[in-house]
């Protein structure tokens, strides 16, 4: 299982070996590379000076500032910005479901695009959002995407969008999602020092449906990479892009 893939389609490529499915719980797309500035579509087409000065204020959340040099920056280079986005996301997609394995399970990511998915998925990659499925005899539920932030990432939804595909899944044994439950400890950020978005909902059906699992990705470097609610372990994948290393369940 993995998460937050970000453009590792090397390790991508080897994450299924020896397991019976894949499952990938999104953010394929790597828009920029904290760790590294210098990797992703923002320095690509900004440089890393301006892929440095972004991130410095983000991490102060200035986020005001930061959208300001993005429309500055976009209006300088005189291009389409969409257009300029969906292409480099097309290359990027075009590598990364070539490297998934068959079969993978898999749901979007709060900057995945999905539209885009249905031309990149071949048929032994199953996309589901909002939807489960029985896999050796247990039922996985899938919610992708994220809530609204200040980030303003491609696919983030609303509250109640977002509670509608939750109470969807009805009961399952495994919770996935892109996401974290709404715990502080599995949505603070010990790096980017904050809070992410986590789902209210998410954690109501955890305390509601008691699934064994609620897997979820999304925060890089959490304070808390598992805990348990009630009887649901709550485990955070991992961020695949730094780590290369897929997370294994096994019953």
């Amino acid at each position: 299982m993995v998460s937050d893939v970000h453009g590792n389609a090397g390790a991508l490529a080897e994450a299924g070996e020896g397991a019976d499915a894949l499952i990938c719980l999104g953010d394929l797309v790597l828009f920029l590379d904290y760790a590294d500035h210098s990797r992703g579509i923002f320095p690509d087409l900004f440089g890393v000076e301006n892929a440095d000065l972004i991130v410095e204020l983000r991490t102060a959340r200035r986020f005001d500032e930061a959208r300001d040099l993005g429309r500055r920056l976009w209006a300088e280079l005189g291009v389409d910005r969409a257009g300029a986005i969906e292409s480099a996301v097309r290359r990027q997609y075009a590598e990364m479901f070539a490297a998934l394995p068959t079969p993978t399970y898999a749901t979007y990511g709060n900057v995945d695009i999905p539209t885009l998915w249905p031309e990149y998925a071949g048929p032994g990659t199953t996309v589901l959002d909002g939807e489960r499925i029985e896999l050796d005899g247990l039922v996985f539920g899938f919610v992708g995407g994220g809530l609204h932030s200040p980030m303003r990432t491609p696919y983030e939804i609303s509250e109640e969008e977002y509670a509608a595909k939750v109470e969807a899944l009805g009961e399952v044994d495994v919770l996935c999602s892109h996401i974290p439950p709404d715990v502080p400890e599995l949505t603070y950020d010990t790096v980017a020092r904050r809070f992410e978005r986590g789902s209210r909902a998410l954690l109501d059906a955890i305390r509601r449906v008691r699934p064994r699992y609620a897997l979820f990705g999304h925060v890089h470097q959490p304070l808390a990479r598992r805990m348990r609610v009630g009887r649901t372990e709550c485990v955070n994948v991992g961020h695949f892009a730094a780590t290369g290393r897929p997370w294994t369940l096994e019953w």
